[in-house]
């Protein structure tokens, strides 16, 4: 059986190794444990994001970035193939767990929530648990997390602290943009997961998203970063058999549909309760290829009006 832990490695010891060209630095802990900020204080890079995107899947997808367009305007895109996808999807690179130790908070995502079990029933349905004694953790997070917070992961991991490598960019950084833009596969999957659907059929999956502008504030980051999985971006699927739950996917089947996601937020009064819990889980489109019958089906659609809105793209007139 595959260790997510482990075929994510070789992407850490890349970034380690690179630290200068990416614009990252790493430190050791007085705990022996390897923090690696992607954005805090540091300026990450596009590549630094690929990588980010690569571990967080746990070292079963390829990326790649681009230069494209949405609308007339030229914004850089990510595009990744991920295979084992149930597994590199919602066993790694899915937010679910909520970290919370001491005053620090942050989303954790990455091959060390299947050392944690975060969450159980997650692993559950994918019969999976690895056994790895080396852990690596994502954060989503403002602050770098001190010899406490990695003391505490590493206990709920199971491993020594030594062994314990965490990487950290918030939203808004460059990494942090092109890190939302890389869960349009897994906002995917982790809807039909919620709908009932077992993903373990999706045997094969490909995504394209843009990569959002980097904004100067987590709220203005998480509306710009949201959008572009919800307007833009692009998600294609390989199933065995076809289930009618494919053509709730796509974005436009939201309630909330039709307005930059921050102001969504706004008119809640950032209560999320208040928002369909789904909208950001849903791309623009998505294709579904059934391997058994070989039949095609597209949902869904691309809208670069609102994405521009959210961008706030300014059009020089010379």
């Amino acid at each position: 059986m595959l260790s997510v832990n482990r075929t994510a490695m070789p992407a850490v010891r890349e970034v380690i190794d690179h630290r200068d060209e990416l614009g990252v630095t790493v430190a050791e802990l007085e705990n022996g444990a390897t923090c690696i900020d992607c954005g805090v204080h540091v300026p990450g890079s596009y590549r630094a994001g690929a990588l980010f995107v690569e571990i967080c899947l746990a070292g079963l997808a390829t990326t790649a970035i681009t230069l494209d367009r949405v609308g007339d305007v030229p914004v850089p895109f990510l595009h990744l193939a991920v295979s084992h996808p149930a597994l590199a999807c919602l066993g790694s690179q899915k937010a679910g767990w909520v970290l919370k130790a001491g005053d620090y908070s942050a989303m954790a995502s990455g091959p060390a929530r299947a050392l944690s079990l975060k969450p159980k029933k997650t692993y559950k349905m994918l019969g999976y648990r690895d056994t790895s004694r080396t852990g690596i953790l994502v954060l989503e997070a403002d602050t770098l997390p001190d010899e406490e917070v990695t003391g505490f992961i590493a206990e709920k991991c199971g491993i020594d602290p030594e062994n314990l490598y965490v990487l950290v960019a918030p939203t808004r950084s460059l990494v942090g943009s092109v890190q939302i833009s890389g869960r349009v596969v897994t906002a995917t999957l982790h809807k039909l997961e919620e709908k009932g659907y077992d993903v373990r059929r999706i045997s094969h999956a490909a995504g394209r998203s843009p990569i959002a502008p980097v904004k100067r504030t987590g709220i203005e980051a998480m509306g710009t970063t949201n959008d572009c999985n919800i307007y833009y971006g692009s998600v294609s699927l390989v199933t065995e058999g076809y289930d009618p739950v494919f053509a709730t996917l796509p974005s436009r089947t939201s309630p909330d549909y039709g307005r930059p996601f921050a102001r969504v937020l706004k008119d809640a009064g950032y209560d999320f309760l208040k928002v369909d819990s789904l909208l950001a889980f849903s791309p623009a489109e998505v294709t579904v290829n059934d391997s058994e019958s070989g039949e095609v089906r597209r949902f869904g659609s691309l809208n670069a009006d609102v994405l521009l809105e959210s961008f706030g793209v300014l059009q020089s007139q010379v």
